[in-house]
């Protein structure tokens, strides 16, 4: 099996924030965190209105990788500054 690492520079709030994003959002979506850019996973449910637990538990851990992700890629200043929000 292949592994490709991607390294994007940290954002410390003095480089280009859109092209940050844009980089961020090519390396969310090769590791599969596509459906965590959409908005909030967690108003997904079934044909009959329903979620099942597995479905749920599986969209919170994609969420939460999507987080860490995005955490991983802010530098020191700009972390601290954002740190405190719960969306974008």
């Amino acid at each position: 099996m292949v592994t490709t690492r991607f390294d994007i520079e940290k954002f410390y709030g003095k480089t280009d924030f859109g092209l940050w994003r844009i980089k961020m959002k090519a390396l969310l979506v090769h590791q599969g965190l596509t459906d965590a850019l959409k908005g909030d996973l967690s108003e997904s449910s079934t044909t009959d209105g329903e979620e099942s637990s597995s479905d749920a538990a599986e969209r919170a851990k994609m969420m939460e990788k999507t987080h860490i992700a995005i955490i991983l890629c802010f530098g020191d200043k700009a972390l601290r500054e954002v740190s405190k929000e719960s969306t974008a």
